[in-house]
């Protein structure tokens, strides 16, 4: 099985973004513009609209339009936004704009590109495409490319359709004219997802400092309560930046919402935060989206875990010595982006290794060469046998030290039954001399579990070896 989703990410150790000027964070602000493509009698829909407004638990009223939902959405556009635009007007901001709305908001959108605000779309129309078939959802994208081109005077750059059908970013990837996806909250840098062996930058979004927890029943009751969680996000993004990981922050709010007075006092206070701090870099998501496709450009490498399984057990068969089947059953497991790496592909290994019966894990044991024994003088060790002993120096003995170890190999085989076995590349030649003198007089249990964990640990370092500390996941 592959699972499909990618649960690694950039790992411990996050890319360096290079933000313009050095910055130490990049702050994106999203105005989300729905109001008039919401659900609506009068749109043509089923049922009023029930999601994100003042009123808490609000359900669909089939076949009737609900006044107060229709004037909450009304105020959004007739005051919120003027009010957002004010405190904004002067930033890089990206509107999610529904097509339909834009079309029944001439003047703000003339006021969006008079700031020189970055205008994506927010598909056709502000409704719930879980259960919309992905044809009808296709020709929604499709449509509200060419209303948004019709209303805006160009075709957007960005997408995010919000409420996501489990079709939505498929079928933006295969529109195939975005600079960005946004339908992800995944991470706090972009990152490129594959489709169908083609790269799509997603450039990810919040739903934590998000405007859209006023309306929910666990989320922000005052304006001082968004301010708190905007400054708190900003400042441990800010001091990650600073001590050389910057990040990006990204802001969700909506007219409706923060347009309110009482929140956009905190947006107002957040700016003036947020400004009073050197290397902030305000930016829409499509400046955000062409810095990334410029300095981190998609590079394609081949993954384990999109490995036919050929491929991968001759690759990796020989990662347990002499024991592809450990490699086989790896393969024949679920495997995902968490394996791409090799830490993430040797614990997976590790884990094929410990489920095995006690013979398999015994035979893996046998299957180890002597150190510097008689397989390394007649040259018939492995690859990576010999780079490991050579590694040590053990291929360059002085006779007096081939002696020893020649004893010391034959008096543990008679004492536990299996060879001595070490992560030869952990040690220097005296330390591995001193760890077969101690060890040598364990009881076999214990030994028999040092041997395996030093076999585990010998399958880490060649993965490494492999496919460095990193790994190969596609597309970082």
């Amino acid at each position: 099985m592959r699972y499909s989703r990618d649960m690694r990410g950039y790992g411990e150790t996050t890319p360096d973004p290079r933000w313009p000027g050095g910055a130490r964070i990049a702050v994106q602000i999203v105005v989300n513009y729905e109001e008039g493509g919401e659900n609506s009698i009068e749109h043509g829909d089923a049922a009023s609209e029930a999601f994100l407004s003042e009123i808490i638990g609000a359900q669909p009223w089939p076949g009737q339009r609900h006044w107060n939902m229709e004037s909450i959405y009304g105020y959004g556009a007739r005051a919120g936004f003027w009010r957002l635009h004010r405190l904004l007007k002067d930033i890089p901001v990206t509107v999610y704009g529904v097509a339909t709305a834009l079309e029944r908001a001439p003047e703000q959108v003339a006021a969006m590109q008079a700031a020189g605000w970055e205008i994506a779309t927010h598909g056709l129309k502000w409704i719930d495409y879980r259960n919309i078939p992905a044809e009808v959802e296709a020709a929604h994208i499709a449509e509200a490319i060419r209303l948004h081109t019709a209303v805006t005077g160009e075709r957007p750059y960005g997408f995010y359709q919000g409420r996501t059908s489990m079709n939505t970013v498929a079928l933006g990837c295969e529109e195939g004219g975005f600079a960005y996806l946004a339908d992800s909250i995944a991470d706090d840098l972009p990152y490129w997802h594959l489709h169908q062996g083609k790269p799509q930058l997603m450039v990810p979004y919040t739903m934590d400092a998000n405007d859209m927890r006023f309306s929910s029943g666990q989320g922000f009751g005052t304006g001082t309560d968004f301010f708190d969680y905007l400054r708190d996000s900003f400042d441990v993004l800010y001091a990650e930046g600073q001590a050389g990981a910057p990040k990006m922050m990204s802001v969700g709010l909506h007219c409706r919402l923060a347009g309110r007075p009482g929140r956009a006092a905190a947006v107002q206070r957040f700016l003036d935060h947020a400004r009073g701090h050197e290397g902030v870099w305000f930016a829409s998501r499509l400046d955000i989206a062409r810095h990334w496709a410029r300095e981190h450009p998609y590079q394609p490498r081949q993954a384990p875990s999109q490995m036919d399984r050929a491929a991968f057990v001759e690759r990796f068969g020989s990662i347990y010595e002499h024991s592809p089947w450990v490699a086989e059953r790896v393969w024949d497991g679920e495997m995902g982006a968490v394996h791409d790496s090799a830490g993430g592909l040797a614990a997976r290994m590790a884990q094929v290794f410990r489920q095995a019966s006690d013979a398999e894990r015994l035979g893996v044991l046998n299957a180890h060469p002597d150190l510097a024994g008689k397989l390394a003088a007649a040259r018939r060790l492995t690859a990576d046998s010999t780079a490991e002993q050579a590694s040590a120096g053990l291929d360059s003995l002085t006779d007096e030290e081939r002696a020893i170890f020649t004893r010391l190999n034959e008096a543990y085989v008679a004492r536990h039954g299996f060879p001595f076995i070490i992560a030869v590349r952990d040690h220097d030649k005296p330390g591995i001399m001193a760890a077969m003198q101690r060890r040598i007089d364990n009881d076999t249990a214990t030994e028999r579990a040092e041997a395996e964990r030093q076999v585990m640990r010998i399958g880490e370092l060649r993965l490494q070896a492999a496919l460095g500390q990193g790994g190969a996941a596609p597309g970082r």
